[in-house]
């Protein structure tokens, strides 16, 4: 781990606290790894949608919408509806066309470059994992949201563009909390899961900062202070008790 000290201490900076230790005490049980795959597997993918959503929404022409819902249908099929497996997903992160911005902004290309780049990595991601858990023999049957995106989508303004602005900051935490988290959890794992997660590190962090810098160029005012509230929530969601154990879930009542 000393190999990403330097790239795992501006994360652990820009986080108000650390995984808690009976988070990976019951991350790191054998039992624990189907839940956390399955729910690993459906966070790439929300991240990939939540990066489709804001290019859609914000950046892109009516016909490159349509072209970035169609580059999702495989993957939200099998995600949702049970359709398709490991063989027929292989080489679906493709997309047909070029995406084009809508109209001339001062963010719209930056915004669809680093998000279009974004979303290809983290389909790349699911498929990894699916792969994964094929070979493991750990079936996707489908999984609830923990309540860690819900709980920081609840603070975010209703009124744009601080809304965008509110959105990218969201996906800088969620990438960071990811980044550290699989940093925590690779040293116990086996070799095999373990290098796949440190793996997943360098593009973590990268999308963390692409996230914040985003946010700060779309912003007319400094970000620091919303950066900062919403890290005051991420934390807590992270230190407090949750029933409910997933991949982004908080301090788990019970490490049976």
């Amino acid at each position: 781990m000393q190999e990403y000290s330097e790239l795992l201490a501006p994360i652990r900076q820009f986080l108000h606290c650390e995984t808690p230790e009976s988070w990976v005490a019951k991350a790191s049980q054998p039992k624990s790894l189907p839940i956390l795959l399955k729910d690993h597997l459906l966070c790439e993918l929300k991240a990939a949608q939540s990066a489709m959503f804001l290019i859609r929404k914000y950046a892109v022409d009516k016909e490159s919408a349509q072209i970035l819902l169609e580059w999702f249908k495989p993957y939200e099929a099998f995600a949702y509806d049970r359709i398709g497996d490991v063989y027929s997903l292989k080489d679906k992160n493709q997309i047909s066309k070029q995406v084009l911005a809508k109209k001339p902004s001062p963010y719209s290309q930056d915004l669809i470059d680093k998000m279009v780049l974004l979303i290809k990595e983290e389909l790349h991601h699911f498929y990894q994992v699916l792969e994964i858990m094929h070979q493991r023999n750990i079936t996707y049957d489908g999984i609830t949201a923990s309540r860690y995106a819900k709980g920081l989508f609840s603070h975010m303004s209703g009124h744009e563009p601080q809304t965008l602005v509110d959105k990218l900051i969201i996906g800088a935490y969620i990438e960071a909390r990811s980044c550290e988290r699989f940093a925590k959890l690779a040293p116990f794992l086996d070799d095999d899961l373990a290098n796949f997660y440190l793996s997943l590190l360098r593009s973590e962090a990268r999308h963390y900062q692409d996230y914040l810098n985003l946010a700060q160029s779309i912003s007319k005012i400094d970000i620091g202070e919303r950066v900062q509230m919403f890290g005051r929530v991420e934390a807590q969601l992270i230190s407090s008790e949750d029933a409910d154990f997933k991949f982004h879930s908080g301090v788990p009542i019970s490490l049976l």
